[in-house]
Formats: structure tokens, sequence, C-alpha cells
């Protein structure tokens, strides 16, 4: 996609003219960290918003920090309706990453009131009902989807960084959870706290006592917070 390119209302402008006035933007992040919940949003902008009002917002990985906690703070205030979800970690090691993902959703959706219609970002979720679009890159396609990105990032590494002096020596201050070297390392020496999940790979192969030759020969991978 054109690094030019700009979420728009497009999606929402057409279920908009057909009297669908309640579109919610639905966007999860944290499925590939090591710790702490899946996160997921869901915004629902008033109908016929002119676009210029959110003019800077897009994917939220694309933001730096402040700018994505400047644009969550104006998203609350121009929406009609925000909500916010999260499964835990012990939910996620239950239940599976997709079925955790899919309650944070519910969990958003729930707090939203009536929605005529959703914008999903990525594939379709059966569970969510027949009135939904699901859109491959749905955050840099769809203005509400790219809002709930936000939202949900900047609610998820704040609480995550709230739990670094609670969990100290993890790095979830910088790192929000995700595999970074740092992370990986403080895994090694410290083992994982309550707040991992557990049924992922690394943290399931260091209690299985699988990860010191795993280090070894692969090196600590690194991951990037979605």
């Amino acid at each position: 996609m054109d690094k030019a390119t700009k979420p728009s209302l497009r999606c929402e402008g057409s279920l908009w003219q057909e009297g669908i006035l309640r579109v919610a933007g639905v966007d999860e992040v944290g499925r590939g960290a090591l710790a702490g919940p899946v996160v997921a949003a869901a915004v629902i902008l008033p109908p016929y918003l002119d676009p210029e009002v959110l003019a800077g917002v897009k994917d939220g990985k694309q933001l730096r920090p402040r700018q994505r906690a400047q644009w969550a703070e104006r998203i609350c205030q121009v929406a009609l309706a925000v909500g916010i979800g999260s499964a835990s970690a012990a939910e996620i090691d239950q239940l599976n990453i997709r079925q955790a993902t899919l309650l944070a959703m519910q969990r958003a959706l729930a707090q939203v009131g009536e929605v005529g219609h959703i914008l999903l970002d990525g594939l379709p979720l059966a569970e969510l009902g027949s009135r939904q679009t699901a859109l491959v890159k749905g955050d840099q396609l769809s203005l509400s989807i790219a809002a709930a990105s936000i939202v949900a990032k900047v609610w998820r590494d704040a609480l995550m960084q709230s739990w670094d002096s609670q969990y100290p020596g993890y790095g979830w201050r910088t790192n929000v959870g995700y595999g970074t070297r740092e992370h990986w390392l403080a895994l090694q020496r410290l083992g994982p706290s309550p707040q991992h999940r557990h049924s992922f790979a690394p943290v399931r192969d260091l209690q299985a006592g699988q990860w010191e030759g795993r280090i070894r020969s692969e090196g600590c991978p690194r991951s990037s917070a979605d």
C-alpha cells in the first residue's frame, strides 16, 4: 500500500448511506506478546463526520507514543462511543489466542451499545455475526478501525507500563510484554511471572527446561509491538 494512503471513511460512508448509522470499527493489539492481555477497542464515529477532524489518525503502530496518546484523547472526544475489552493472560492460556481475542472484541462491543455493522481488521469472525465487513489491513483503510487501533494500543501500553514496577526486570516499560532480547533474557533469569502466557512456546519451553539449548542455537528472537 502506498505510504501516503490515509484511512478514510469510504466504507463507513457506504453504510451510512444505507441508513446504518452506528458503524463500529474494531481492532486488537497484543496477540503476539509473551505477557499481558490481548486488548480490543470498538469505536463508533458520528455519521458523516468530516474526516479532517481526525486527519492525523492512522494505524496506531505508525505513530509515536505521544502522537498516539494525543489522538486517543481526541478520538474519545469525537466518537459517539468507545469500548475497550481485554482477555487476560490466564484466559489466553485457557482458551487459546484466537478465542481470547474474540472475547476481548465481544467485551469491547458490549460497551458501545447498539451496533448496526462492524468493520473488522483482518479476517471475518463468524462469532461476531453476519453484520460485519472484514478488511485486510483495515487499520490502513478505515478511519474507524484506525481509531480503534490507537485506543487499544494506548490502553494496553499504559497497563503494561504500570505493571513494570510490580513485575520488575522484564522491561515492560519499553517492550510492553513483547519478546525483545531484553525480555527473553529476563525470562531466562527470572522465570515467568503470573502475567506471562504460559501456553506460548517460549514460556512453555522455558518451563519444560528446553529453552537454554534453543537460545544457544537460535539466539534471542525479537518481536515488535503491534
